[in-house]
C-alpha cells in the first residue's frame, strides 16, 4: 500500500472476475482471442504484472474485513477449546482449496489453450472436460452457479457493512457525545436518555443516500486515495483493539470448552464467511509477474490472515467472555476518545470498502439490464440498478434486525459452496483421466462433504432462528431496546 497506483491495482484485481461474463455467445476461437490479452489489458502504468509484495498485500486486503471483528462471537458459539481448533481446521481447508483452484486453472488453461481462466470459467471448463456427458452438455451452468454465489456473497458483505456502520455510529453518537451534553441540562436527563435510544434502523436509512452516491462512482480508480486512507485507518484501529483486549484476560477455565451442537453451525457459517477470499485468488495469480511464486505468496498471506483471525477471536472472547458482541469494536469503552476513534476510523474504512465489494455484483447484473435498453437510456438504467442494489442491501438490514443470522446463512450457503464444495469437485473433474490416487479422491470427497454438511446445518439453524427468533433474541439482547432488536450482536462478519 505504498501509493495510489498500487491501490488502483488492488481495485482492478476484481475486474477479471467479471470479464468472464462477456464470453457468452461467441465461438471458441473468438473466445480464445478475447481471453489472450487479458494479462496486458489490465496492466497499470505500463507494468508487466504485480510483484510478490503487491500480491501479498492484495491477499491481505481481500481477506481482512469486518469478519475479523465478528470472530470472537463465533468462538462463543463453539467454545473456548473447540472454537480455535475448528478455526484452524477451516483455515487450512480453505487455503488448500485455494491451491486446488489454482492448480486446476493451470491444467485447464493448457488443455483449452487459454491465456488465463477466472473462477467461473475454471468451473465451466472442468465440467466440459469431465467424465459425465450430462455435465459436459451443461458446462455453461458452472459459470452461472459461481456468479450467482458471488453476487450473494458480495451483497451479503454490503448488507453487513450497513449494520456495522449504523451500530458503530449509533454507539459513538448516542453513547458518548450525548452523554457529555446531558450533564449540562440535569433537568432534561430523562428526555435526553430517551433521545439516545434512537432506533438503529434510523441510522441505516441515514447512510442510504451516501452509499447510493458512493456507488455512482463507476470508476474505482477514482477512489484509490480514499481506499489507501481506508486501509491505513483499519490497520491503526486493529493495533488499538489488540492493545486493549490483551489486558485483563479471563481464566480460560471459566469459559465453556464446548457449546451445544445447535450453536456450532452459526460458528461454521461465520468462520467460512470470514475465510471466503477465494474469489480474488485467480485474478491475483493471473496478474502476478512470476506466477511460480504465487503458492508461496498464498501460504504467507493466508498464514498471516489465520494468525490474525485466531488471535483476535480467542483473545476477544477471553477478554469479554459472554458479553462479547457481534463486532468487537462495540465492546470498547464509550467514555474514552481513543476507543471511540477506533469505531470512527474502522467505519470510515468500511464505508469506502462498500463500493469495492459492490463492484462485483454490480458488474455481473448491470450488463443484463443495460443490454435490453436503448443506448440513450443505458446510463440512466445503470444508475437505477446501482441505486436499487444499494437499497436491497439496506432493506435486508432494516427488515431483519438479527443480521448476524443472515450473515451466518450467507456464509453457510454461499461461502461454503465457493470455498469448500466446488474446488474439490473441480479437482476430481479436471484430473480424473490422470489416475487420481484413492487418497486424493477421499480427501476431495471429505472436504466437499464437510462443506455440504455445513451448508445444510447452517441453513437449517439460521433459518429456524430467523423464523423463531424469540429465545435467541432474548439471549443476545443488550436489554436497552426490546422493541427493535438491534442489540450490538448484530454484525457477525465479513470481508
Amino acid at each position: 500500500m505504498a501509493g495510489a497506483g498500487r491501490e488502483e491495482l488492488g481495485m482492478e484485481v476484481m475486474k477479471p472476475l467479471i470479464d468472464e461474463e462477456d464470453s457468452d455467445g461467441i465461438s471458441d476461437e473468438e473466445h480464445e482471442n478475447t481471453l489472450l490479452p487479458v494479462k496486458t489489458h489490465y496492466q497499470l502504468d505500463n507494468e508487466e504484472g504485480i510483484t510478490f509484495i503487491q500480491t501479498l498485500t492484495h491477499l491481505l486486503k481481500g481477506n481482512i474485513g469486518t469478519g475479523l471483528l465478528g470472530l470472537p462471537l463465533a468462538i462463543k458459539n463453539a467454545g473456548i477449546v473447540v472454537g480455535p481448533i475448528s478455526l484452524v481446521f477451516i483455515g487450512f481447508i480453505s487455503v488448500h482449496c485455494m491451491h486446488i483452484l489454482v492448480r486446476c486453472s493451470h491444467c485447464l488453461c493448457q488443455r483449452m489453450k487459454k491465456s488465463s481462466l477466472g473462477y467461473s470459467d475454471t468451473v465451466s471448463c472442468a465440467m466440459e472436460v469431465g467424465p459425465l456427458t450430462a455435465l459436459q452438455k451443461r458446462a455453461s451452468w458452472g459459470r452461472y452457479i459461481v456468479d450467482f454465489f458471488l453476487v450473494i456473497t458480495q451483497l451479503g458483505f454490503c448488507g453487513v457493512y450497513v449494520v456495522f456502520l449504523a451500530e458503530n455510529v449509533k454507539q459513538v453518537h448516542e453513547g458518548f457525545l450525548e452523554s457529555k451534553i446531558a450533564p449540562m441540562n440535569i433537568s432534561a436527563t430523562s428526555s435526553s436518555s430517551e433521545k439516545r435510544n434512537t432506533d438503529l434502523r434510523i441510522y441505516m436509512l441515514c447512510f442510504l443516500p451516501f452509499l447510493v452516491l458512493l456507488v455512482f462512482i463507476r470508476d474505482l480508480k477514482s477512489l484509490s486515495l480514499l481506499s489507501l486512507l481506508a486501509n491505513l485507518s483499519m490497520a491503526v484501529s486493529l493495533v488499538i483493539i489488540y492493545q486493549y483486549i490483551v489486558r485483563d484476560l479471563a481464566d480460560p477455565r471459566k469459559l465453556p470448552p464446548v457449546v451445544g451442537w445447535k450453536k456450532y453451525p452459526l460458528f461454521f457459517g461465520t468462520a467460512v464467511f470470514a475465510f471466503e477470499g477465494i474469489g480474488v485468488v485467480l485474478p491475483l495469480e493471473n496478474r502476478m509477474k512470476d506466477a511460480t511464486r504465487f503458492p508461496l505468496a498464498l501460504n504467507i498471506g493466508m498464514g498471516i490472515v489465520m494468525a490474525l483471525y485466531i488471535s483476535l477471536a480467542t483473545l476477544g472472547y477471553l477478554r469479554f467472555g459472554d458479553e462479547v458482541k457481534g463486532s468487537i469494536t462495540l465492546n470498547l469503552p464509550q467514555d474514552k476518545w481513543l476507543y471511540q476513534s477506533v469505531k470512527i476510523l474502522y467505519s470510515f474504512g468500511i464505508f469506502v470498502t462498500y463500493s469495492i465489494q459492490f463492484y462485483v455484483p454490480a458488474e455481473i447484473l448491470i450488463p443484463v439490464v443495460t443490454s435490453r435498453v436503448r443506448q440513450k437510456w443505458k446510463l440512466l438504467s445503470e444508475l437505477v440498478v446501482r441505486a436499487l442494489l444499494v437499497c436491497s442491501t439496506c432493506a435486508v438490514a432494516v427488515l431483519i434486525p438479527r443480521l448476524d443470522l443472515v450473515i451466518s446463512f450467507v456464509g453457510a450457503v454461499s461461502s461454503s459452496t465457493l470455498g469448500l464444495i466446488l474446488p474439490p469437485l473441480v479437482e476430481i473433474l479436471t484430473f480424473y483421466k490422470e489416475n487420481l490416487s484413492l487418497w486424493t479422491i477421499f480427501k476431495d470427497v471429505f472436504i466437499a462433504v464437510v462443506g455440504f454438511v455445513g451448508f445444510l446445518t447452517g441453513t437449517y439453524v439460521t433459518v429456524e432462528e430467523i423464523i423463531y427468533p424469540a429465545s435467541t433474541a432474548l439471549a443476545n439482547a443488550t436489554g436497552s431496546f426490546p422493541a427493535d432488536l438491534n442489540a450490538t450482536d448484530l454484525v457477525v462478519g465479513l470481508k
